[in-house]
């Protein structure tokens, strides 16, 4: 009964803060790291060890997945490259820099334990990046910070595992202190086996709902897709983390094209609540810990400045590898959108034109050979996939155009990278039989982390003002952008109009005077037109709603629309769709 009260207490505390925070100005979880320690110095109150797998298992694996459905796809391949060199470079070069420091630092430090504390310091978290979402700052910034909280999980907690495995390794072969390469094969079997799990699990997860129709039991097996990719990929010695990501991205990706419409909204609104609680417990759970990991460094280390001025190192190397590494990632992108690229990116586009239509010049370059011909089927679809590929790097040029990086999205991407609960559950998995000094390990972490998220998390606000950063929320949209996305969309609705396949939900034919009507009203007649019956006009507009949707799933894969736009149009056919639906329920009943 203790622990229920305990639950409802720190939900609703979670819900008030959530309320509260945009009034006072103040994100959420900050608030909520502030109320945890105040709850935890009252001398009534006793705060139990909370068991680290209870995090790693029980809370990342959902809250990660819940990110990852709603990664934006077309902006993250876009990135893909900067992201993976945030998650995978960026996290080996910190925790070897650590790694030294803490050699110099912590005498007698086993190097690999030190590697392994380093890496535990080094992947951003998930969680934090809530706060810059809140800022209204570039979405391509976000999306940068998204991917890589998502992905350098699995570097730091690969190479954490690794590191713990060479130290029982050293000790059963007599105290061996060196770190050669032999984890870099466990290294990439780990991520190997988490994409391959993640990947089937996530294609499974879409097959398996996409056959289920009553709503509560979909939701049900919904709920549980995370854990069913951590707990195998963790048995074959992978990253369950990585693999709960992986089928998160790989369900978000296929939602459009296998889910309903209510499925899609159903799983939007529960994935946000789990998000919101889950999130508020792991801030919360980190300020009711603050007394207890304090005492613990006071009676084993006669205090804690030595901790403290430790993990005060510990964030300045953090954040100067970040801004090193971010300086030069930002001096590559500027190179990305030149005009040299463009020019022959549309040469070759013209090229490829004028071989479709058939009025290419021969090129010089062929020395009398004719150029392939283009009239079987197979060159036909070669010729198609050259267009789009080049299609898709034309409209790649034109989003870094749009969205490019300068030095302040540099600083935002660099003080944005706090640390946060990742880092306190890593931490406390070290086992005190691998190291004398967990106690002081597990305090530098969890200083780095707060410290981390306190600082930056408080004076982030500050520096976005100071740097004149124009605001673009997640909400707004690009409204020419999305008047040209509704005529691709309305051409396609006029065009499933004249086709002979076009049926009713049940198999049959549509009435011809009915689909001229609606073909010459452009689409969305009233519904008694020409007294004509309106069931007949529903069913119609919801044959339409899915020859456009089917023409969103196109759109979708060519990089010309962005992914908010995409959404949003999705979201409106998703629920006028279930707006027919339910009025032709009641013509039912």
């Amino acid at each position: 009964m203790e622990v229920l009260i305990v639950v409802i207490i720190a939900i609703v505390v979670i819900a008030l803060a959530t309320a509260v925070a945009p009034k006072l100005g103040i994100a959420g979880p900050l608030i909520l790291v502030l109320v945890g320690g105040a709850v935890s110095l009252l001398p009534f109150v006793e705060i139990p060890e909370i068991n680290p797998e209870f995090i790693l298992v029980g809370v990342l694996p959902p809250l990660l997945y819940s990110a990852a459905v709603s990664l934006p796809a077309i902006e993250f391949r876009r990135d893909f490259g900067p992201i993976a060199g945030l998650s995978f470079l960026l996290v080996i070069i910190s925790s070897v820099l650590l790694g030294f420091f803490f050699m110099l630092v912590i005498p007698g430090i086993h190097p690999a334990i030190a590697v392994a504390l380093g890496a535990i310091l080094s992947p951003t978290d998930a969680v934090a990046t809530s706060i810059v979402k809140r800022l209204g700052v570039s979405r391509r910034v976000v999306t940068m910070l998204e991917g890589e909280s998502l992905l350098n999980d699995a570097t730091a907690l690969v190479l954490l595992r690794t590191m713990i495995a060479a130290v029982g390794l050293a000790t059963s072969v007599g105290g061996d202190t060196r770190i050669g390469f032999g984890f870099i094969p466990a290294f990439a079997w780990g991520v190997l086996v988490a994409a391959v799990v993640g990947a089937i699990v996530g294609w499974l997860n879409l097959r398996l709902r996409s056959l289920i129709k009553n709503s509560a039991a979909n939701t049900a097996i919904g709920f549980v897709v995370p854990f069913i990719a951590y707990i195998p990929t963790e048995e074959l010695g992978g990253s369950g983390l990585v693999a709960a990501v992986v089928a998160g991205i790989v369900t978000g990706q296929g939602a459009a094209r296998w889910f309903t419409p209510e499925q899609r909204r159903s799983d939007e609104h529960n994935w946000h609540t789990i998000e919101l609680v889950l999130e508020g417990a792991v801030f919360l759970i980190m300020g009711l810990e603050l007394r207890d990991i304090v005492e613990q460094n006071v009676e084993q280390h006669n205090g804690i400045g030595t901790g403290l001025g430790i993990a005060l190192g510990a964030l300045a190397i953090i954040v100067a590898a970040r801004a090193a590494y971010v300086s030069l990632l930002v001096w590559l992108q500027s190179r990305r959108a030149r005009g040299r690229q463009r020019t022959r990116l549309e040469a070759m586009n013209t090229r490829l034109d004028q071989i479709a239509d058939g009025s290419a010049v021969p090129d010089p370059r062929y020395r009398g050979r004719r150029e392939a011909s283009f009239d079987d089927p197979r060159a036909q679809r070669r010729l198609s996939s050259m267009r789009s590929r080049v299609s898709r790097a034309l409209s790649d040029l034109d989003y870094y155009q749009a969205s490019p990086l300068g030095w302040k999205h540099g600083a935002i991407i660099v003080w944005a990278g706090m640390r946060g609960v990742v880092t306190l559950a890593a931490a406390q998995t070290i086992s005190s039989d691998v190291t004398d000094d967990r106690a002081l390990l597990v305090f530098i972490a969890f200083a780095v982390a707060v410290g981390s998220l306190m600082l930056q998390g408080f004076t982030l606000p500050w520096v976005v003002k100071a740097l004149r950063l124009e605001r673009t929320g997640d909400d707004s949209l690009d409204k020419a952008e999305q008047s040209a996305l509704d005529d691709e969309l309305r051409d396609a609705a006029i065009g499933a109009l004249s086709d002979p396949a076009l049926r009713r939900r049940d198999g049959s034919e549509f009435a011809e005077d009915l689909v001229s009507l609606v073909s010459s009203r452009m689409v969305d007649p009233p519904d008694d037109a020409d007294g004509l019956p309106t069931r007949d006009l529903l069913e119609l507009r919801l044959a339409m709603i899915e020859a456009m949707r089917g023409r969103l799933n196109e759109l979708s894969s060519g990089g010309e629309y962005s992914t908010p736009a995409l959404r949003h149009a999705l979201a409106e056919l998703d629920a006028d769709q279930l707006s027919l639906e339910l009025r032709l329920d009641d013509e039912d009943d």
